[in-house]
């Protein structure tokens, strides 16, 4: 009965070691598993507390599990009595519980494991993809870094080359500040020419009347001056002519004058020959028959132009 219930321990022990060492686990860990079955109360139960140790039981601060401690010895002389079946078979069950546990448990470290491998396999991977990729980065890094100092030193040389034109600008903004100014003020003077040429164009539509008025009159003034002009040269001519006839008249008159003193000259002399006194009383003197006023006279209209010519205007 002891040796059966030894070798179920071995074997159980064997069977445990391997498990654990099959999974890649530490003995230690089995540890404790005892240590925690001991604070329930379910370690072996025997007079001396622990089985398998020759100096009797350990030091619970030196205990160091299967593999570490002493191995332990069968007892093959006489020792205490053996365990009850049930004890036994509740004490192997409890075992065999725990270590399907701490299978479970190493089974699903071993999941953890796995995937952690495959995690760190693929961060590897990663990271070598981004060792590749990293040293393109930092050249295109630093091209674009270059390529930003060389604008930025293009854009500082820029600004230097501009520098100049800022003050010219300023003057620009100046001189468009007066421009603006006088732009004002000629548009001032602009409105006020525009109504000036809005008043000088109604005075312009007046004076176009008032010139149409004055070509008007002067035609009229025109036709009168050609009028005047053609009855003036009338008048000349009719006056010559009135001339001419007042001198015709008046040569005429003077024979006429000429042949009567002639008649009476020629009467006196014919009378004279005849009678002598009786001729001066009958017909008198001439003085007295004739007197220059009366032979005057009797021109009528033509007289005033006897020895004065024609009558003054």
């Amino acid at each position: 009965m002891i040796s059966l219930l030894s070798i179920c321990l071995i074997v159980a022990s064997k069977k445990c070691s391997d498990v654990l060492k099959g999974n890649g686990l530490l003995i230690c860990c089995f540890r404790p598993k005892i240590l925690s079955m001991a604070g329930r109360n379910r370690m072996p139960r025997n007079p001396n507390g622990f089985r398998g140790f020759r100096d009797g039981p350990p030091n619970p601060d030196s205990f160091r599990g299967f593999r570490d401690g002493p191995p332990p010895v069968l007892n093959r002389g006489p020792g205490p009595l053996p365990l009850h079946p049930v004890a036994l078979e509740e004490e192997l069950e409890l075992q065999h519980r725990e270590l399907q546990r701490i299978v479970a448990e190493n089974r699903h470290v071993i999941d953890d494991n796995t995937m952690l491998q495959s995690e760190l396999a693929a961060a590897k991977d990663d990271i070598h993809r981004l060792g590749q990729i990293i040293p393109k980065l930092r050249a295109d890094r630093e091209v674009q870094a270059r390529e930003l100092i060389d604008r930025g030193l293009k854009l500082e040389a820029d600004l230097r080359a501009v520098e100049p034109l800022r003050t010219e600008v300023i003057q620009l903004r100046a001189e468009a500040q007066k421009l603006n100014a006088s732009r004002q003020d000629l548009s001032a003077q602009v409105q006020g020419l525009t109504q000036e040429v809005g008043r000088l164009q109604a005075e312009n539509q007046q004076l176009i009347a008032m010139r149409a008025d004055i070509d008007r009159m002067r035609k009229e003034l025109a036709e009168a001056r050609r009028a005047f002009e053609y009855e003036k040269k009338a008048n000349e001519e009719q006056l010559e002519q009135k001339q001419a006839m007042e001198k015709n008249l008046i040569s005429m008159a003077r024979e006429i004058e000429k042949l009567r003193a002639d008649q009476l000259n020629t009467d006196r002399r014919a009378r004279g020959l005849g009678g002598g006194g009786g001729y001066g009383l009958l017909n008198g003197s001439p003085e007295m028959r004739y007197p220059g006023g009366a032979f005057g006279d009797g021109y009528g209209v033509w007289g005033p132009y006897d020895k004065r010519g024609p009558p003054r205007r």
